[in-house]
């Protein structure tokens, strides 16, 4: 897990520079610090505003003990275990079996759950996939993730900006010349979704393994990784192409050109490395270890 967070920091450290780099061959140094502010703003929305727009983009509504106290029960035994407080809650319509954890810190968070995942899961399947979700929601993933995803889009942003009214060409003072604006207009965009990309694969095993620690278990989320990966090949979910990241499984999945720009890992990896965490971890002594 130590690994895992050291990758994270490089790896937004190097997103974060190369915002930085567009900003200097926009305008040197004043460019750069151009960029980091930018980089900045858009991370301080993202850190107040992500949660509210990722529950509108499924039409997610809140629900109580009321209406689904098996769930509820369910995920706040699980965020005590966790030593995190119980995160609001919230169901959408949506067919296609998903779910996801927004917010900007534990005392912040909300977990979605699908109308199709509720559908699909039996009870040990539904614990791995909320003990998932809240294995993001207490190790920070969700603002990690958003953050990368914030600082991928502005890196884009600044380098079509580069293009259009860098010109290389038009400024002797740009250090770069027209092919480094050309070559910045199309490589740092790529660049920085592979980062992302990186980032947020990374998050996702480091969840599957805390979240089959807190179920006490793999097997229920091996089980729970299965029907979603048929699930989602079969039920397609729209949603903005930023946002995928958050999930538990990608939406939509279909072919992609490579590996690499894949916001999950695949999922036989991802139930390869729980295969391997079954066989190292004692869960019948330490069911509850996190």
């Amino acid at each position: 897990m130590f690994i895992n967070g050291v990758k994270t920091a490089v790896l937004l450290g190097l997103l974060m520079a190369l915002l930085m780099a567009i900003g200097y061959g926009f305008g040197r140094e004043s460019g750069m610090f151009i960029g980091l502010i930018f980089g900045g703003i858009m991370s301080f929305v993202s850190y107040f505003f992500s949660d509210k727009i990722a529950l509108a983009s499924v039409r997610a509504q809140p629900i109580t003990r009321e209406q689904a106290p098996e769930l509820y029960d369910m995920t706040q035994r699980l965020a005590e275990r966790a030593g995190i407080p119980m995160p609001r809650l919230y169901y959408s319509q949506e067919p296609a079996p998903n779910a996801f954890a927004t917010g900007r810190n534990p005392r912040h968070a909300a977990v979605c759950v699908t109308a199709g995942l509720m559908n699909m899961m039996n009870g040990k399947e539904l614990e791995g996939v909320i003990a998932h979700e809240l294995s993001h929601v207490k190790n920070r993933d969700i603002l990690i993730s958003t953050i990368a995803a914030i600082i991928a889009g502005a890196i884009s942003f600044l380098a079509n900006m580069m293009m259009w009214f860098g010109g290389g060409g038009r400024h002797r003072d740009n250090p770069f010349g027209i092919i480094g604006v050309l070559m910045t207009f199309f490589l740092a965009p790529i660049a920085a979704g592979l980062i992302q990309m990186a980032i947020s694969r990374s998050r996702e095993f480091a969840a599957d393994a805390r979240g089959a620690e807190l179920a006490g278990g793999p097997e229920g989320l091996m089980s729970a990784l299965k029907k979603l990966e048929v699930g989602n090949r079969q039920i397609p979910m729209n949603v903005n192409p930023s946002e995928s990241h958050m999930f538990i499984m990608r939406p939509s999945i279909g072919e992609g050109l490579s590996n690499l720009f894949r916001t999950h890992p695949p999922t036989e990896k991802r139930i390869a490395k729980l295969v391997e965490l079954m066989g190292k971890g004692n869960y019948a002594t330490n069911p509850y270890a996190f």
